[in-house]
């Protein structure tokens, strides 16, 4: 038999700020060379396998690549987006 224990409310503490995570934050790219949703797809499957990207976005038509999550790197995102075969202007 299960027993769940049973705090009220009143006795749980919150953690201090210092530990909260990281904010998330939303960035933005241009991608050269992209014309189709395939290209799409090969840049959104390699942007995505970055630890700290939550969601990625692309646009064909304007080439514009939207990036969100916490703690974000530029170059990790420029290098992920150079393995799928385009590059960010």
């Amino acid at each position: 038999m299960l027993r769940f224990c049973r705090i009220p409310p009143s006795r749980i503490r919150k953690l201090p700020t210092f530990f909260s995570a990281t904010p998330e934050e939303t960035r933005e790219y241009t991608v050269a060379g992209m014309t189709c949703s395939h290209c799409a797809l090969s840049v959104r499957e390699e942007v995505s396998e970055i630890a700290a990207v939550g969601s990625v976005d692309v646009d064909v038509d304007s080439g514009r690549l939207t990036v969100s999550g916490s703690g974000i790197d530029d170059d990790a995102v420029r290098a992920a987006v150079a393995e799928a075969g385009y590059e960010v202007v």
